[in-house]
């Protein structure tokens, strides 16, 4: 199993007939692409081409998948193998439960009694 971590991403999105990808980058080097086919059709194995990964998902993956880049960080590049048996994908790093909803109620309180005005 080979983790390599996510610095950076670019989402590319043709207006011709290649799906809609996310280019995966650790430091300054393309590492693979997450590929997002057609509903419903079958996926190509996911492989390494040329010393990069292509990992294929499904269209209706594609806002889970773009939330995680959006919304978490570290994120590495697990890829396993090609062929049944093997799991690949994009890896958080652990967290601790429900910080996400504290930070969000900490900043939530903070713009209120920004906004609010002063009491006596």
């Amino acid at each position: 199993m080979a983790l390599t971590q996510i610095d950076k991403f670019e989402v590319m999105y043709s207006a011709n007939t290649f799906p809609p990808r996310i280019w995966l980058l650790s430091g300054n080097n393309f590492i693979g692409q997450l590929i997002f086919m057609p509903d419903g059709t079958a996926l190509p194995q996911d492989s390494i081409v040329n010393g990069q990964v292509n990992i294929y998902y499904h269209l209706e993956d594609f806002q889970n998948v773009i939330d995680l880049f959006r919304n978490e960080s570290p994120l590495s590049l697990l890829f396993s193998g090609s062929g049944g048996g093997n799991e690949n994908g994009i890896l958080t790093a652990q967290d601790v439960v429900g910080v996400g909803e504290r930070e969000a109620a900490t900043a939530g309180a903070v713009v209120q009694s920004a906004s609010s005005p002063s009491k006596p």
